[in-house]
């Protein structure tokens, strides 16, 4: 056993994989690069005239393991993706006239380059097993020790395989990031759709009326009517309606709205296969009661859902109040004491109005709540 072979230990342990940045792995490869001082210094002990070949090569062979990174990831996939690797082989060989079978302990580089080619996982373990028999075989050829030799061939398996395996990690986790973005943006694609669908649905009609009547109103006031002040008045409530509903929309869970409520209520009953009979507009109900009536809405929409049983269910609006009405099961004990209708109760008292419970014209369940 001579100096170089106690002496030497993994090559590349610390370079990173090709799911690293360019940076990284020049990081990494450089500090591994450092198992090659024993060649140099086994080239070095030879007379003097004769270092500059094999030390350049040395230099060289460094250099191309450096680049194996950035040049694989511009390499199409397949036979092409050896080259960096059979490359580095080609240039170890070129140094048997100096160093002889130690050039085996260069092979640990060659097998890092494999592994971080991102080869089939056949292919991949096929030449790694290649590379690793043919050290154990030079070692053998060699005289040196059996032992030795075939720790050489483990090392440059293990360490080959090490990094195989973590450069596929990375390559998922760049992947899984990439899909993060990727979801993200769908998310706040989705949010800026539902935005606008709801500022629209809101304010299509409220806009609509909203118009006609002012056009009402100026025939009322060019006519002298007094009937343009109601009008007027009228088209103030609607606005600030409006407003309420796209405040509401714009802060997305941080609000309930009628309008928003409606939407989501048809959406549950169609999927309860429950027919929803809901009102077409929302401008009768007054601006400071739109958050308690959507609060109502979902609240007993979710009840004719989970436990009516119903096949119908109505919703009603007037500047007075809001009900919401069903074909099921009818009025129990359970249900007027549910703790969701616990907290509406609660909700609907702590803001001056009155909750009322029972059967509805329908025959099943009824929630009316006035103000």
């Amino acid at each position: 056993m001579n100096d170089v072979e106690r002496t030497r230990t993994p090559a590349a342990a610390a370079a990173r994989p090709v799911g690293f940045s360019d940076r990284g792995w020049f990081i990494g490869a450089g500090m591994s690069l450092a198992w090659t001082v024993p060649i140099l210094i086994q080239i070095w002990a030879r007379p003097a005239l004769v270092d500059l070949v094999p030390t350049l090569l040395v230099v060289v062979f460094s250099a191309m393991f450096l680049a194996t990174v950035p040049v694989m990831r511009r390499l199409p996939t397949g036979a092409a993706r050896f080259v960096p690797a059979g490359s580095l082989f080609v240039v170890s060989l070129l140094l048997v006239p100096w160093i002889g079978a130690d050039v085996r302990w260069l092979w640990t580089f060659v097998g890092v380059a494999i592994a971080v080619s991102r080869l089939s996982w056949w292919r991949l373990w096929a030449t790694l097993l290649v590379l690793a028999g043919l050290t154990f075989a030079v070692g053998v050829w060699d005289d040196a020790d059996v032992g030795l030799s075939a720790l050489n061939a483990a090392v440059i398996l293990s360490v080959s395989v090490m990094m195989a395996t973590l450069t596929g990690n990375i390559s998922t986790l760049d992947r899984l990031r990439a899909a993060q973005d990727q979801v993200a943006e769908l998310a706040a694609e989705r949010e800026r759709s539902r935005v606008a669908r709801d500022v629209h649905d809101i304010l299509g009609h409220s806009l609509t009326v909203i118009i006609v009547k002012a056009e009402l109103a100026g025939r009322l006031q060019d006519a002298g009517s007094f009937a343009a002040r109601s009008e007027i008045a009228q088209i103030e409530q609607l606005a600030r309606g409006a407003l309420a509903d796209v405040r509401a929309t714009v802060h997305g869970f941080r609000g309930v709205s009628i309008s928003g409520e409606l939407a989501a209520a048809r959406a549950a009953l169609e999927s309860a296969d429950v027919s929803a009979d809901l009102p077409g507009s929302t401008e009768q109900v007054p601006a400071d009661r739109r958050e308690l009536a959507g609060w109502v809405v979902r609240e007993a929409v979710t009840n004719v859902v989970r436990h009516s049983g119903a096949r119908t269910c109505r919703v009603r609006l007037d500047p007075r109040g809001i009900e919401v009405a069903d074909d099921g099961c009818g009025p129990s004990a359970a249900a007027e004491s549910g703790s969701g209708l616990t907290g509406l109760r609660e909700r609907v008292e702590g803001s001056g109005a009155r909750l009322t419970l029972g059967r509805s014209d329908l025959g099943g369940f009824r929630v009316r709540v006035t103000w």
